[in-house]
Formats: C-alpha cells, sequence, structure tokens
C-alpha cells in the first residue's frame, strides 16, 4: 500500500482513511424519542480520532508534543503561566495537595496533623490526598440551592493548625469566591480550586470576570469521559506562582529535583557538576530527588484528543448553559415539590448537571427509580456525605483523623434528597424536553 511513498505521504494517506472512518461509523445517531437519555457523554468528531492515530504512529507512547502544546493551550484559555497535564483528575487533586507539602514552601508547608478546610457533600478524591498525608480534613456545611460551601461557616472551622482550604465548584456552580479568597487572604490559608466539574465557569471578582479554577492558589481538571471535555483519562493543575509550579512537576515526575522533559538531557547545562544533598559532587542530576513523587504523567496520544477538544471547547460552554436554561424553564413550575439549583451570586456557571432536591413529601428513591424507568440516566451528589461512608468506617470508631464543624444538617439532606440529571453539550432541545417531562411524570406520582 505505501510502496514509492514518504514516510509523510504514508501517514497523510492513513489519516484521511480514519477521517474517512470516523465519519463513516462514529457519526452519533439522531435522537429517536425513548431513546435513553445518559448524564453525560463524548462529543467528537474526525479530528479527535485524526489526532490520536497521528500520535500513536508516532509511538512515542509517553508525554511528547500533544502534551506541550495542550498545556500550552490551555493555560492560554484559562489564562494562567503555568499548567501540567495528568493522567486523571484525582490524579490533579492528589498533585496538587501534595504541592503544598513541600519543605520549599517554609512555614506554609503542610505537614502532618495541620488542617485542611473542607466540605463532605462532594467526591472523595478531593479529600482523599489529605486523609492519606496525615493532614486533618475539617469538614463545613453547604448551601441548598447552590450545594457549595457555606462561607458563614469559615471562621468557626478555623484553628491554629488550619494551612489551606480546598473544594469543588458543585457541578460547575463556582463556590463563593470572594468570601473564601478573603478568608484565605486574612489568615495566610493556600486556597485551592478543586476545577474538575467546572471548566469554563466565570466568577467576578473585584470587578473583573475570571474562570474557575485560575482565582485560587492552584486549579485542577479532570478530563474523564463525562466531564466538559475529555481525554478518555487524563487531568490538569494550573497555577500562576513559579514556585509552584516547579513543586509541582517534581512531585509529578517521579519527585525528580531536574526539569528536563521527556526525551532531553542537560537542559540547564549543568548535568554533572553540582552538589545534591549528601551526593557525590556532579551526581548526574537527572536521578536526584528533591521530593517523594509519582509518575502521574498522562501520554502523547491523551493530549492528542485533548488539543482538539480544546477547540471545541468554548461551544462545549455555550451548549451547556442553553441547556440548563431550557431544563429549568421545563420545571420551574414545580417549586412546591421540587427545588431546583441556583447559580452562586457573581457567577456565571459552566454547568456539568442540574441539582434537584425533593421537598418533604416527595419521594426522592421514588423518583429516581421512575426517571430512571423512563430511560433517563440520574446520579446522586457523588458522596453525598462523605464521612457515612464504609472507607471513614474505622475514623469515627476513633473519632479521629478528622473534624467536623456544626451538624452538617444540608449535607445530609443532599444525601436523603436530592439527584442530579445532565446537561451535557450533546444533548438537543428534543432530549432536555423528553428529560423534563419524565422528571414532572415521576415527582407527579410520588
Amino acid at each position: 500500500m505505501f510502496e514509492g511513498m514518504s514516510e509523510q505521504q504514508a501517514r497523510e494517506k492513513i489519516l484521511e482513511q480514519v477521517a474517512e472512518y470516523c465519519d463513516t461509523f462514529h457519526t452519533k445517531k439522531t435522537y429517536q424519542k425513548g431513546d435513553r437519555i445518559p448524564y453525560a457523554s463524548r462529543v467528537y468528531d474526525r479530528e479527535e480520532m485524526v489526532n490520536l492515530v497521528d500520535s500513536s504512529l508516532e509511538f512515542w507512547l509517553t508525554s511528547g508534543r500533544y502534551t506541550e502544546k495542550f498545556e500550552r493551550e490551555l493555560a492560554k484559555y484559562l489564562g494562567v503561566r503555568y499548567c501540567a497535564l495528568v493522567n486523571s483528575g484525582s490524579s490533579a487533586n492528589l498533585l496538587a495537595f501534595m504541592t503544598l507539602t513541600s519543605p520549599l514552601l517554609g512555614e506554609r508547608q503542610i505537614r502532618r496533623g495541620d488542617e485542611v478546610i473542607t466540605v463532605a457533600a462532594g467526591f472523595p478524591t478531593t479529600v482523599t490526598p489529605m486523609i492519606q498525608y496525615g493532614a486533618v480534613p475539617v469538614f463545613v456545611d453547604v448551601t441548598i440551592p447552590q450545594y457549595n460551601m457555606d462561607v458563614t461557616l469559615l471562621e468557626q472551622a478555623l484553628s491554629e493548625r488550619t494551612k489551606a482550604v480546598m473544594i469543588a465548584h458543585t457541578l460547575g456552580n463556582p463556590f463563593d469566591l470572594g468570601a473564601v479568597k478573603v478568608f484565605c487572604e486574612r489568615h495566610g490559608l493556600w486556597l485551592v480550586e478543586d476545577n474538575c466539574d467546572a471548566l469554563g465557569s466565570e466568577y467576578e471578582i473585584n470587578g473583573e470576570v475570571k474562570l474557575t479554577g485560575t482565582i485560587g492558589d492552584i486549579g485542577t481538571s479532570s478530563f474523564y469521559p463525562p466531564h466538559h471535555m475529555t481525554m478518555g483519562e487524563g487531568g490538569a493543575v494550573y497555577t500562576d506562582q513559579p514556585l509552584l509550579n516547579k513543586i509541582m512537576r517534581s512531585f509529578r515526575d517521579w519527585g525528580r529535583d531536574c526539569s528536563c522533559p521527556s526525551g532531553m538531557d542537560n537542559l540547564c547545562g549543568h548535568r554533572f557538576d553540582k552538589q545534591y544533598g549528601e551526593l557525590p559532587l556532579g551526581y548526574d542530576h537527572k536521578y536526584v530527588y528533591s521530593h517523594f513523587g509519582y509518575n502521574l504523567k498522562a501520554t502523547d496520544m491523551q493530549a492528542a484528543i485533548g488539543c482538539a477538544q480544546l477547540k471545541k471547547f468554548p461551544s462545549f460552554v455555550e451548549r451547556r448553559r442553553h441547556n440548563f436554561k431550557r431544563l429549568y424553564s421545563r420545571l420551574a413550575d414545580l417549586s412546591d415539590k421540587l427545588i431546583l439549583p441556583e447559580a452562586c451570586e457573581h457567577a456565571n456557571p459552566s454547568w456539568f448537571g442540574f441539582l434537584i432536591t425533593c421537598k418533604e413529601g416527595v419521594d426522592r428513591n421514588r423518583v429516581v427509580q421512575a426517571v430512571e424507568k423512563q430511560g433517563v440516566q440520574t446520579r446522586m451528589l457523588f458522596a453525598g456525605n462523605l464521612i457515612k461512608h464504609p472507607c471513614f468506617d474505622e475514623m469515627r470508631k476513633s473519632q479521629s483523623g478528622y473534624r467536623v464543624v456544626g451538624n452538617l444538617e444540608q449535607t445530609e439532606r443532599i444525601m436523603r434528597d436530592t439527584f442530579w440529571v445532565g446537561v451535557y453539550p450533546g444533548m438537543n432541545d428534543e432530549m432536555i424536553d423528553d428529560m423534563a417531562a419524565a422528571i414532572r411524570a415521576a415527582v407527579e406520582e410520588a
């Protein structure tokens, strides 16, 4: 097939065929009434598949040119200086937290036993890195219908051991960044924005509209298939601070002190002429470790998909907002039975989902089961109340390892009465209307 062709010509021929294959076999079928309506799905075309195969033909396998391109372009979109691609959103949260444990941060270093203010109504991997490291999560309640941290409890949560606040923007709805930012600045605390469910959300602070994930010290994203954009698995950590960038890249890349990209040697020009720790003078800098790190890198094939997704991303955000608004309008007259979600003040969310809390007299479980029978996929607000899960059994028995401020009343209600449905950009108006009809019928029967 490739006789007489150069490698470049052969590659171009393959990629033409890949594009045709995608158009023929991966074109999404038109929605028909009665089809299942998932809460999320991939939205892609030939560009993602061509990029994926293009990367695979190089067979570089680890991070490379597509990774560098994606990091550069995501940082540009966000308006930050530094971005590090990782292999998942959970790894992004791990990397963000571990960055703050670096001895290079001096007195601001998070040490074992130090406290981090967070919430229990969310996804566990926002909290997992704290517990595994030996820090103490301090759980505060959230508000309904914003489903974000109740900022009036922040001062009550503070102690002499508090070092950071690390919380997520719930399903795309920004938490009160104005209040949280002021609190952190007043007390010299780090702020980590788990932005995994909120990429593209906007928040106005000090008269300036900024993207979530860029207002705190560190932001994180996830590119798992249901998320705002995808590369299969994948995530990112971003910051404007050079020292934090240096630390997080070290932790991501085995904990090494060297900053050479994969496949490059001696970028600094001092690979064999410096003294590190108690190592011999001139010990190879590529094998000097300044942190106890990991290998959290993504592959270039994942990054190749991400580069194509990022081009489409602004249109994804607009479609999510459109779908949310349409669904809200279709359910607004059920306010006697349901609590519908509200955006945080000063925010323009890039909605990940549509949260619904059943009022007294409406059984959430009956509603969810009825909606599912109509082919509409539902989800809980992740853990509901994380400290009620089996992973906390031993900690609850010993009453150590975490702290709770107040009684988490709204968190408990979310665990009992709340569910959500999707608004992903692959949904059209007919799907939104059919989903609303299914919810309406279920509520009326409950």
